[in-house]
């Protein structure tokens, strides 16, 4: 049983994941105030008014010729941001030499030896 549960987690890559979504989560309160720090430049930059609530700048309840479309702006705002600090991670671990690619399974490493023996013979 406990070969079984080892097997599973090499198998799939589980504590990887694991790992990077508990970086992920502690990494989202940061995310949220870097957006949050963009709508308020870009809502004082158009001139709009503080949310009498919370005083952050959002465009949630932006709703011009009456099409509620601040939500999908907020998500967009975020996703663009989010999306630029992960490549910004990823380009800084490459360019330290951090390999950020998935390890090649036993099937895949199988088949590129069958591949190379294959090569090598049809040369001779």
């Amino acid at each position: 049983m406990f070969a079984e549960f080892r097997e599973f987690l090499q198998k799939y890559n589980v504590l990887p994941i694991a790992i990077g979504l508990v970086l992920a989560l502690a990494f989202a309160p940061l995310v949220t105030s870097v957006v949050n720090l963009v709508l308020s430049i870009i809502g004082r930059v158009l001139g709009m008014d503080p949310d009498p609530d919370t005083g952050a700048y959002t465009f949630s309840n932006w709703d011009p010729g009456g099409f509620p479309v601040g939500d999908v702006i907020n998500a967009l705002i975020t996703f663009v941001l989010m999306a630029w600090v992960v490549f910004m991670i990823i380009k800084a671990l490459k360019r330290a030499g951090t390999d950020t690619d998935a390890a090649p399974t036993p099937e895949a490493t199988l088949l590129t030896e069958i591949r190379d023996l294959l090569q090598q013979q049809s040369r001779a």
